[in-house]
């Protein structure tokens, strides 16, 4: 598997990616056809590639199965969201993708994300690799881990 910075040439199948995979989450909780904000927008995404924050994620004979938005900092990295293709969910893709944005640089020692409460999916994939509660409101929890190899 591989997480690379997205090319030009990939954001309009991420974009759709994107949308497929968000507009899934009705079957676990949420909304019909609704996703974060701009999560079917090929102008927002290609605004995240120029900023070096949207990622393509391929398997090692180079199928294009999901994304991701990452906003790094010095230490601390926020997943602004991951998404897999809806054919590849249910067979590890989100896992490994997590534990690679996880390996992905050694210098971050925290990373945070939110999700909705009601995407019981992405709560208990969060959940299964150590990420911690760190608030919530009614409609969003936010999680946190400490990297302990760092």
């Amino acid at each position: 598997m591989l997480l690379r910075i997205a090319l030009e040439n990939e954001v309009k199948n991420l974009t759709d990616i994107s949308r497929e995979a968000f507009h899934t989450d009705y079957l676990v909780g949420g909304d019909p056809n609704d996703g974060p904000p701009d999560y079917d927008s090929v102008i927002w995404h290609e605004q995240m590639r120029k900023e070096g924050h949207l990622y393509a994620y391929l398997t090692d004979d180079g199928v294009l199965v999901g994304g991701a938005v990452l906003f790094e900092m010095t230490s601390k990295m926020y997943i602004g969201r991951i998404f897999i293709h809806p054919a590849f969910h249910r067979m590890g893709y989100g896992l490994a993708m997590m534990r690679d944005i996880e390996n992905k640089n050694p210098e971050i020692k925290e990373l945070e994300l939110d999700t909705p409460l009601v995407n019981v999916r992405t709560n208990a994939l969060y959940i299964k690799m150590g990420y911690h509660i760190i608030s919530s409101t009614e409609d969003t929890i936010s999680y946190r881990k400490i990297l302990k190899y760092n």
